[in-house]
Formats: C-alpha cells, structure tokens, sequence
C-alpha cells in the first residue's frame, strides 16, 4: 500500500517537539524551529527529507525508485526526495527518524528511543 500524504504527514508529527508548517506553499516539519522534511517538493507525488549524506547514500543505494538526492547543492548536503507511491510505511518511517536526529537538537536527540536504523 503507498504512503499517502496523510501518512507522510501523521508520521512526521510522531517526533517530539515536531511543528507544522509552510515555505514556498510547501507543509514542512519542524524540530526547534528547523526543517527536517517537506511535502509535495517538487510535487504533490513527492516529499523531502533532510538526511545526512551517508544516509542519503544509503537510502538511494537501497530503493533507487524511492530515495532520490535533490539536485544541486541541498542534495549534496543530504536533501533526499521521496517518492510517496513507492515508499513503505516501514522504511519512510526510518528516513523520517534518520532527518529528525539529523536535525534536533543533541539534548532531544539523546532523548529520543529511535529504532534501530
């Protein structure tokens, strides 16, 4: 079954101190005021993720058809591309983890029980 929107969006919201919110008419997800993800960049078919770049490497080496880096400089800095369609609950979830942690502050992300990734 794809991950939908309201999926993408429900899992996003699971992190502690997670926020909602917009640039660019794009929903994007916040942690200390920061962004770790984005929906329908480039379009409603897709979602962002701020991941590391050995992350990025990882998940685009694992599911080419799902993870795609952004072009240019933000995709060399680990912007990684979701393919919502494409994409299991299971594995958006584990991105989703891998861009909050790459994100959050040290003292949250110590906090936080993630599963293994």
């Amino acid at each position: 079954m794809p991950v939908t929107p309201a999926d993408f969006r429900r899992i996003a919201l699971s992190f502690p101190e997670t926020t909602e919110s917009a640039h660019m008419d794009h929903p994007d997800f916040r942690v200390a005021g920061k962004i770790f993800a984005t929906m329908f960049y480039p379009d409603k078919e897709w979602a962002m993720v701020k991941l590391s770049p050995e992350h990025q490497h990882e998940f685009s080496h694992d599911e080419p058809e799902v993870f795609v880096p952004v072009k240019g400089a933000w995709g060399r800095r680990g912007a990684t591309n979701v393919r919502l369609k494409k994409a299991k609950k299971s594995t958006l979830r584990q991105a989703l983890t891998a861009a909050w942690l790459n994100t959050a502050s040290k003292r949250l992300a110590q906090q936080f029980k993630a599963p293994a990734l």
